[in-house]
């Protein structure tokens, strides 16, 4: 073979030879010859490709001889990786930070009236920040490091608030450092529609949740979401739990933004390096907890039961 008529032009890049899976997803790689330019190796950019999943390559007819001679016609071949069995995942710790509905450390903005269902605090910043009311936080304590918090309920305590942030930095850690995934790069960031099964998945950039999706598993499962990019759900869907599936066992660790669209549903414990916006309507049953705002509009806040 003509090896310029197969190797990718540059890393990541291959057009003559490509790999798509069962959904017709292409797989990033790249292709080159072997020193006899009789054998083309493709390396998928991802460090595996999925378990249990059939996939399609395909040589176009672009590929050429040594002489310069074409394919005649495309040549595809399909296989099927084998079903590699995974280690369940541990749920992440996270301390004193679970002790909270909401936990920040640039503050909370709030669009009256919104339901808490649980303890919420911010620091380091001043507790002017923190702009729920105490009757928005129907049960629970609201935590700030000096006396500037809401009236007459705050509660002012600096050195608890300091450890609680400690460690949601060191459950996020955790969460981002979980390793082997059941599958990277699932449905391609678009995860509407889909039925989800415990477990670790992995995405590089952005995740959607255009329609509702379902979590299926039982009461000591655990889902790990590693999500590089932003977090996106669509306003009136639903994060769906069945089989027994809790809350407290589902881990969002998001690289980027969260936001979570009108009238929406979310569940499970999110781990939000920057903001969480949560829009007008939208209902979690779960924990906020952002390195940077969390910002309300008429929402409905519950943390899960333990």
């Amino acid at each position: 073979m003509n090896p310029a008529s197969i190797d990718s032009l540059q890393a990541g890049q291959q057009l003559t030879f490509t790999l798509t899976d069962a959904s017709g997803n292409n797989v990033p790689g790249t292709v080159a010859m072997d020193v006899t330019n009789t054998v083309a190796t493709f390396t998928p950019t991802a460090p595996n490709l999925n378990p249990n999943t059939g996939y399609v390559a395909t040589i176009s007819t672009t590929a050429a001889s040594a002489g310069g001679i074409a394919l005649a016609s495309p040549v595809t071949w399909s296989f099927m990786t084998k079903n590699v069995l995974f280690t369940s995942q541990a749920p992440v710790n996270l301390g004193t930070a679970g002790t909270f509905a909401i936990l920040t450390k640039t503050g909370i903005t709030d669009v009256y009236a919104s339901a808490i269902n649980g303890n919420v605090g911010s620091s380091p910043i001043t507790g002017a920040a923190l702009l729920l009311t105490c009757p928005e936080v129907a049960t629970g304590i609201i935590y700030t490091v000096d006396a500037a918090g809401p009236l007459p309920c705050r509660t002012t305590n600096a050195t608890f608030l300091t450890t609680a942030i400690g460690d949601m930095e060191i459950a996020y850690t955790d969460a981002a450092g979980r390793s082997i995934p059941n599958a990277t790069e699932l449905g391609a960031g678009q995860i509407g529609g889909l039925t989800i099964t415990p477990g670790l998945y992995k995405w590089s950039s952005n995740v959607l949740i255009s329609n509702s999706v379902t979590l299926s598993g039982g009461p000591n499962d655990v889902w790990i979401f590693q999500i590089a990019g932003e977090l996106t759900q669509a306003s009136a869907t639903q994060v769906i739990l069945a089989g027994g599936a809790l809350p407290k066992n589902i881990f969002w660790q998001v690289g980027s933004s969260v936001s979570m669209g009108t009238t929406s549903h979310f569940e499970g414990v999110l781990l939000g390096q920057t903001l969480i916006a949560v829009k007008t309507g939208a209902s979690v049953n779960g924990r906020l907890l952002a390195q940077t705002a969390v910002t309300l509009e008429q929402n409905a806040v519950t943390q899960p039961a333990q």
